[in-house]
């Protein structure tokens, strides 16, 4: 189960722009709405320090976060970020209710194993292209997992691996998989290296050895 992170928040009445920004300025808070389940939607601000440091942690963005609003608190998961373009600041966030007994659709990232080991990187001097970096799974709240593994040790030059390759959790599915075999989509593939990359390659080892030599000459001058 992911990790629960708790979240102090306060109800907002204020809306609009000028609202939004006087908020921002002026209490160092970040707007934010709370929708989904079967209450209304509603306005909440959180101060900035808190969602940044929060953030920070990478397993929040798949994780049950417990909002507490004015001292109530509400499962939810992160929906969406409105970050600032230019600067460190998140500008707004949307979070969407959850309930412990209705499956929820978010993304999980995925963790891609034993690269380093890969037959085909080691073996034939392959290269790893990730096609995928999260996937959209279903789930229970309970089994909500903060990532997903993908082992490539065993994948070799010209292999793909797939949605359907991966050993999903116990209680999760991948979405897309739930909509067909068709919808098997490719998550990494094991390309064998243009003959362009491997010439880049020695060149740099050779100028990396001409640089060594040189610098060895100078020390013994």
């Amino acid at each position: 189960m992911s990790t629960n992170f708790v979240i102090n928040a306060r109800s907002r009445e204020d809306t609009g722009k000028g609202a939004s920004r006087r908020l921002r300025r002026q209490s160092g808070e970040v707007p934010a709405i709370i929708y989904g389940g079967k209450k209304h939607a509603e306005k909440i601000s959180i101060l900035h320090k808190d969602i940044t440091k929060a953030l920070e942690n990478e397993a929040v963005y798949s994780s049950i976060i417990s909002l507490s609003i004015d001292g109530k608190a509400e499962d939810t998961i992160i929906k969406d970020i409105q970050r600032h373009p230019a600067k460190q600041v998140i500008l707004h966030l949307d979070f969407l209710r959850v309930s412990k007994t209705t499956k929820l659709q978010t993304r999980v990232p995925l963790n891609f194993l034993n690269e380093d080991i890969c037959i085909g990187v080691k073996m034939s001097g392959g290269l790893i292209a990730h096609t995928m970096t999260d996937i959209e799974v279903s789930c229970l709240p309970k089994d909500l997992p903060e990532s997903i593994d993908v082992d490539m040790e065993q994948i070799d030059v010209g292999q793909i691996v797939h949605l359907s390759n991966i050993k999903m959790p116990s209680g999760v599915e991948s979405v897309s998989l739930s909509q067909g075999a068709e919808y098997d989509l490719t998550v990494a593939t094991v390309n064998k290296q243009k003959a362009a990359d491997i010439e880049e390659a020695l060149d740099s080892d050779e100028a990396d050895d001409d640089n060594a030599e040189s610098e060895k000459e100078s020390s013994e001058d």
